[in-house]
């Protein structure tokens, strides 16, 4: 797929940066948009030419749930399959199934970028990414509970583990808004800064990956955590024990070791 709808893709210095692209209706998620976010992260992953993923969106929001249009088609009759439905193929892990949890499958780090309400299943794929910067006028919601709703797409299983279980529950339960502040004291997201600042510092944040860190320690390492969800602390440590031989055989851990000696810039490859 070379060209999208409802998403925009670029790539500058090894960032692929992707956006929602609906800003009159606040980036609202449809099965179009859905496909498309999932082909340009393969793309990306896919692409050795990128090292880091930026995830955002087009205008005053980053996302307001799924379109309300979808929602009252089912209301009135029409079936939930564009919305939950999940898509056909495995994800490596049986543990990591259901709709989204390809985001943890990319073997590259995937940094969002949330700049306005971010709402709903908006929420749900802010959390799929690895890291969350938000714009100091963000605003956090679940909205599940105020539409008859229930804990959708995982987010059972995610919320709990970024900001434990008794704000998981109350962000749930209440579906109330919660600022930008508020979402970083929780932990629900790793930083906060002036909205006009957004994609400077996360494009700062995603340079400084893609120049100073290798790619292949980032991918097993993202890998290693998200598997380590459903391992003992013996097994976490025994994949790390095979990874740890396997790195000193690559040339990113040479480099690793040469840049520093030599005080220079890194130049991994990767490999």
């Amino acid at each position: 797929m070379s060209a999208y709808e409802q998403i925009a893709y670029e790539v500058r210095d090894r960032v692929a940066t992707v956006t929602l692209n609906r800003p009159e209706k606040l980036n609202a998620w449809t099965a179009v948009m859905g496909r498309e976010v999932r082909d340009a992260m393969a793309r990306a992953g896919g692409d050795d030419g990128v090292r880091v993923i930026v995830l955002t969106g087009a205008g005053r929001g980053f996302c307001a749930g799924a379109d309300m249009s979808v929602l009252s088609g089912i209301q009135s009759g029409g079936t939930a399959d564009e919305v939950a439905r999940p898509p056909a193929g495995g994800h490596g892990r049986t543990e990591l199934g259901g709709r989204y949890a390809y985001f943890a499958t990319v073997p590259k780090p995937i940094i969002a970028a949330l700049n306005g309400p971010t709402a709903g299943l908006g929420l749900v794929i802010a959390l799929y990414c690895d890291v969350r910067f938000a714009a100091d006028s963000a605003v956090f919601t679940t909205a599940f509970a105020r539409r008859g709703l229930i804990a959708e797409h995982g987010i059972s299983w995610m919320l709990p583990r970024l900001v434990g279980l008794p704000h998981a529950l109350d962000l749930m339960l209440s579906a109330r808004k919660v600022d930008a502040a508020e979402a970083l004291r929780m932990g629900l997201v790793n930083r906060v800064v002036p909205t006009a600042e957004l994609m400077k510092a996360a494009a700062a944040y995603a340079a400084e990956l893609a120049e100073l860190v290798s790619p292949r320690s980032m991918a097993v390492m993202k890998r290693q955590l998200w598997e380590a969800q459903f391992q003992t602390l013996a097994e976490a440590t025994a994949v790390a024990d095979e990874e740890m031989v396997r790195s000193f055989a690559t040339e990113d851990f040479k480099e690793g070791v040469a840049h520093f000696v030599e005080k220079r810039a890194p130049r991994f490859s990767g490999r």
